[in-house]
């Protein structure tokens, strides 16, 4: 008898673990180091913003993030990063398509012309997502805090990481953003028309984000730093390419928005918590002290804290407090 309500319950759980996987659909992101995931050892802060967009959709949406520093549509495709994407696709996922930065650049590994090559490949990831019983959402990409007068010679965004504040070019800035990606930020547009296919011009949101902050704000969305000013990189460095924490977290709840408006059966899995710890590197916080000391910082303030996955040691919290917490992704208290 025992044996028999054993097997019962052992059912049970595997049909409803298998449920909730066929319920859960799988965001795959395909793109550069604007997007990737990042190191975070040594409490790096540089995240591209597909590192942020979990935070910003609940656990019915699985983020799977396979950008990578220095690629283009057609390295990443060559590498066979592209077949391992589609390996692992089911019917109704979707795959975000952001590519340009590294299409732009002269080596012969990465380099593609708009209007050709380019929209050649990024057809082939709309065509092979379908073929897969996906759905693609081609984007542009991101812009560069370009404010120079000069549009300063870049042929390599990976050298960036390489270089310290006083390496940087002195350069004249003006109060625009100026454009570095010509035609690249319309080809994702031009094949999303012709093959129907769901279009974000993230190209155009971030501009307007910069551009709204301005030629001095706009810093604190990049790897820009002041010699001594951030532990991790203490001769400073002047990043206008790559986001930190901040920056991938304003980027991607921009684009979350923006996915959702574009897709709308998106929307009721959209989620905005105040501040997100996770010891992965996806929220602001890996640690869930610092996380609380903000939310108490301001304690009239009500602050929503949610923590993706792990055991933690619950808070000692003063009697009256705002916080509210959301354990997400199998997390517990300890």
């Amino acid at each position: 008898m025992k044996i028999g309500k054993l097997l019962i319950i052992t059912v049970c759980t595997l049909f409803l673990l298998t449920a909730a996987n066929r319920k859960t659909t799988t965001i795959f992101m395909i793109g550069d180091s604007t997007m990737a995931n990042k190191d975070i050892s040594h409490d790096r802060k540089e995240r591209g913003w597909g590192m942020a967009l979990q935070c910003y959709f609940d656990d019915n949406i699985r983020i799977e993030n396979h950008a990578v520093n220095g690629r283009s549509s057609r390295s990443f495709i060559n590498e066979g990063r592209w077949d391992t994407v589609i390996s692992r696709m089911k019917p109704g996922d979707y795959v975000i398509i952001q590519f340009g930065h590294n299409d732009e650049k002269p080596k012969a590994d990465r380099h593609t012309d708009p209007g050709s090559t380019f929209d050649y490949n990024l057809a082939k990831f709309v065509r092979e997502t379908r073929e897969h019983g996906g759905i693609p959402v081609l984007m542009n990409a991101v812009v560069r805090r370009n404010f120079a007068k000069v549009t300063p010679k870049n042929d390599d965004d990976e050298k960036l990481r390489n270089t310290t504040f006083k390496d940087a070019n002195e350069l004249v800035e003006g109060d625009s953003l100026v454009d570095t990606h010509g035609l690249y930020i319309v080809a994702p547009r031009d094949v999303a028309k012709r093959m129907n296919v769901h279009f974000v011009d993230a190209n155009r949101i971030t501009h307007e984000l910069e551009q709204g902050l301005g030629r001095e704000a706009s810093k604190k969305l990049h790897m820009w730093f002041l010699p001594n000013e951030e532990p991790s990189v203490p001769k400073g460095r002047q990043d206008n390419t790559h986001y930190n924490i901040y920056g991938a977290h304003t980027v991607a709840r921009l684009l979350a928005d923006a996915l959702c408006e574009e897709v709308p059966v998106l929307k009721k899995y959209r989620t905005d918590a105040d501040i997100t710890v996770d010891r992965k590197g996806r929220g602001q916080f890996m640690k869930l002290e610092p996380a609380v000391e903000q939310a108490l910082a301001d304690p009239k303030k009500p602050t929503t804290i949610q923590i993706l996955g792990g055991q933690w040691e619950q808070p000692k919290l003063p009697k009256k407090h705002k916080i509210t917490f959301i354990l997400r992704e199998g997390a517990t208290w300890k």
